[in-house]
């Protein structure tokens, strides 16, 4: 999407993804590499009763998800930084994660940038939350 496209108060959707217990061990195995992201024998019996995937490789997904329905093409180029990331349930192999993202300001800089502010909220197949991001995207326009 292009920078003029989007609209405070809009709501984009993205998705669906189902993660794979692969894909969750391959990412932990090379970053995250905990117990209960590696060993599914081991997070069996851990506090979460199986295993769950990174909180970074979560945020990871939720990136493909956006840059695959909103911002291949758009003007996007930079981003400042995320504030408030909150990992709010496990994902767990065989969720299927749906990405809605609300477009809560939208501005230009003093230097002739496009300032995008947005809240992104991914939830499973239940329509449970697992995690949001406040997030800010700067645009050449």
């Amino acid at each position: 999407m292009k920078y003029a496209e989007f609209e405070v108060g809009q709501v984009l959707h993205a998705g669906p993804y189902t993660v794979s217990q692969e894909e969750i061990l391959a990412f932990a195995t090379q970053w995250d590499p905990q117990w209960f992201h590696t060993r599914p024998d081991a997070a069996a019996t851990g506090p979460w009763k199986g295993l769950i995937a990174s909180g970074w490789h979560t945020c990871c997904m939720a990136m493909r998800l956006a840059v695959d329905a909103f911002l291949v093409g758009s003007e996007s180029y930079v981003s400042p930084g995320l504030d408030q990331i909150r990992w709010l349930h496990p994902v767990r192999p065989g969720d299927t994660l749906r990405l809605a993202i609300t477009i809560v300001d939208k501005r230009t800089s003093k230097s002739g940038l496009g300032v995008l502010r947005w809240n992104w909220e991914m939830k499973n197949q239940d329509g449970t939350p697992v995690l949001t991001i406040e997030a800010t995207n700067l645009f050449k326009i």
